[in-house]
């Protein structure tokens, strides 16, 4: 270590001292100025230094002296009083020196400031890096390496790559010199990483190492298999809902539009453009958004009755909330069209009209009733039902009789064939015999090519159900008692008895005593018939049964008119018990039908508002005082005013024609012939419609 004295403590001094003194190779042993205030002086003696006004007591065994003076007298006594082995440097020179000393300083100060810089940019990117030399030694690495590696800094430095990485192409990329860009790496912690290798080349074309940059993308992957999934799933049940047949929409949680499928727009006219974005309210023609509902209840609902689209097509409703982590998402709706519905239901009810005639639909199951009246006819039913003797069902119109006569034809053992039904009022006199027994071939003009088989033929081994029995003309009347009692029957324009075995129920509604003793029904087809005569009562004498009929009735009513009514209130069922039901079962059927027409889309309970008025027959409409026309004839008069009563008894009796035929006093078969004459039943059906 060099022994160094600098002579002279002002400014220049200072500063040679300051920076002598950083240096490990120079010992600065003192420092001298004839200023006892000289400011180098005073740092001397903060660092520890001698210091003093003559420089005389360190000329001895000085290896170098700076002379910081400027002053050239004293640059000459020290060049005479060094040893010889002292080096003394002019304060020129030392100024020299110390402004290079200054400028290497500020420069180390820049590169370590710029260096620090750098390993902070560095240690604070996203992206990990790694640097190797020439040797694939590691030389540094930063904490976004450290973190995705998953090892620390300690456990780089120095190793090669290949100890730290198995997969790296780093030595690779030293031998051949070339960059390699974004190449996928899978790490040995499972981490999935994308990463650029450059080679470090200096200007004379010498590799001096190489460095990788890389970019954790394991998040980036998973997410993306996630959002592919979804994605997927999404496809999924686009294509679901849209391949139903089924009419869906989908509503966002503010109630917008998200999707419909082409159903929707099938039945109800609008298409995406109409619904998507859209508040949930603009389909609907009648009635509130079950969406909207939906989304502030959270509660799915059902079965609403709406109107939607342009076209106000007739619809019913279920929409479901969307739920997701306990917070709505949406709503989904489900469209059934109502036309549809009753299109199919109607349908349904051609075919069963078409085996009506052929088969038996109900049991005694089906028949309602609790009162004693009920548990009578009942039995008697049952014990009919068991025996091959005929069976006579009497009681008013609307009671039930042709049920009955299901049940015990499906009681009976001769359920499994056919059940046929006969309306022996409704059919021509002209007809009945041919329908009933058949007719050979040539009969009469019109006759099928190998005649047809009648009706008590296609029964065989079954049941005929001849309902309104009372009607039949004396004629019809002993033709059927043959059938009875020779068990044979002789079709129309035949002559050969065909035997059959048939089981024969009967109806009927009037009184066949007083028609015998009228002399228009015989006396022996009467006890024929008669054997097993079973009464059915009216509702009037089986009141108590009310409440237990009309739930079965809403039942059956919402079915045929797509509705949900739950039941009916006791103040409505007070109300119908005072009423003295003149059309029987079929007539309350009739009016709970109508109240369940009246009743509100969202309402379910049958209130007294809902049910019409349970008004007796007449024209309520009848303006009295009114004068008869005069431009007609007295006969158009009678005819006229004949069609207008009829038309109004009719509508009295719910169209109840066997009740309006005996109000009249006039013969069913009358009545038939009067409503075709007047067309009354066609306008009255239109206008009750």
């Amino acid at each position: 270590m060099k022994r160094v004295l600098i002579v002279g403590a002002g400014n220049g001094g200072s500063a040679l001292l300051e920076i002598l003194h950083k240096t490990e190779k120079m010992n600065v042993v003192g420092i001298a100025d004839i200023d006892p205030k000289a400011k180098g002086l005073k740092l001397a003696e903060d660092y520890g230094i001698p210091a003093g006004t003559s420089y005389d007591d360190w000329t001895d065994d000085i290896d170098i002296i700076i002379e910081a003076t400027g002053e050239e007298d004293v640059l000459g006594e020290l060049l005479d009083k060094r040893g010889k082995n002292t080096v003394v440097i002019p304060g020129s020179v030392a100024y020299i020196i110390a402004e290079l000393m200054d400028e290497k300083e500020s420069l180390l100060e820049r590169l370590t400031l710029e260096t620090n810089n750098q390993a902070l940019i560095l240690n604070n990117i996203h992206d990990g890096m790694i640097v190797v030399n020439e040797q694939a030694a590691v030389q540094f690495v930063n904490k976004s390496a450290e973190r995705i590696v998953g090892l620390a800094k300690e456990q780089f430095n120095g190793k090669g790559i290949k100890d730290v990485i198995a997969d790296t192409r780093l030595p690779h990329v030293l031998r051949s010199r070339r960059k390699e860009v974004n190449q996928r790496l899978i790490l040995e912690n499972g981490k999935k990483v994308i990463t650029t290798r450059i080679p470090i080349i200096n200007a004379e074309e010498k590799v001096l190492g190489a460095f990788a940059v890389f970019k954790d993308i394991t998040e980036i992957m998973n997410l993306a298999e996630e959002i592919t999934d979804l994605k997927e799933i999404k496809t999924l049940l686009e294509a679901i809902i849209h391949s139903s047949d089924e009419a869906i929409s989908v509503v966002d949680e503010s109630g917008k539009g998200l999707m419909i499928n082409p159903a929707y727009t099938r039945i109800t006219g609008l298409s995406e453009a109409d619904i998507i974005g859209k508040p949930a309210n603009v389909d609907i023609s009648e009635g509130e958004s079950m969406h909207m509902k939906v989304l502030e209840t959270r509660r799915a609902v059902r079965r609403v009755h709406l109107k939607v689209g342009p076209a106000k097509k007739d619809v019913l409703v279920n929409v479901a909330p969307v739920i997701v982590d306990g917070k709505i998402k949406g709503s989904v709706g489900v469209l059934h069209d109502v036309s549809e519905i009753l299109s199919l239901t109607n349908e349904l009810k051609r075919a069963r009209q078409i085996i009506r005639n052929l088969e038996a639909k109900y049991s005694f199951e089906d028949i309602i009733g609790s009162s004693s009246e009920m548990q009578i006819a009942f039995e008697q039913a049952k014990v009919g039902a068991k025996t091959p003797a005929t069976v006579l069902l009497r009681g008013d119109s609307g009671t039930g009789k042709e049920l009955f006569a299901h049940a015990i034809h499906n009681e009976s053992d001769r359920k499994r064939n056919k059940f046929i039904r006969v309306n022996c009022a409704a059919i021509a006199e002209s007809l009945l015999e041919s329908e009933l027994f058949g007719y050979e071939e040539g009969a009469f003009t019109g006759a099928k090519r190998g005649g047809k088989k009648g009706l008590f033929e296609e029964a065989n081994k079954g049941s005929v159900f001849l309902d309104e029995i009372g009607e039949l003309s004396l004629h019809m009347q002993a033709k059927l008692l043959r059938v009875l009692q020779e068990g044979e029957i002789v079709r129309v324009g035949g002559t050969s008895p065909i035997a059959i075995d048939v089981r024969v129920i009967t109806a009927t509604n009037i009184n066949l005593e007083k028609a015998i003793m009228n002399r228009t029904f015989r006396e022996d087809l009467y006890y024929r018939l008669n054997r097993l005569p079973i009464y059915i009562p009216t509702l009037k004498e089986r009141l108590e049964d009310l409440p237990e009929l009309i739930d079965y009735l809403i039942q059956k009513i919402n079915q045929d008119y797509g509705r949900d009514v739950k039941s009916i209130d006791d103040q409505a069922i007070d109300y119908l018990k005072d009423y003295h039901w003149p059309g029987n079962v079929r007539e309350l059927e009739n009016i709970i039908g109508r109240a369940m027409i009246y009743i509100g889309m969202n309402e379910d309970v049958i209130t007294k508002e809902h049910i019409p008025d349970l008004m007796p027959f007449g024209n309520p409409h009848q303006q009295p005082g009114k004068k008869a026309e005069i431009n007609q004839t007295l006969q158009n008069a009678m005819e006229a005013y004949e069609k207008e009563y009829i038309s109004e008894v009719l509508q009295a009796l719910n169209y109840n024609k066997t009740q309006t035929a005996k109000h009249l006093n006039i013969s069913i078969r009358n009545l038939y012939y009067k409503l075709n004459k007047y067309k009354i039943e066609k306008d009255s059906m239109q206008n009750h419609s």
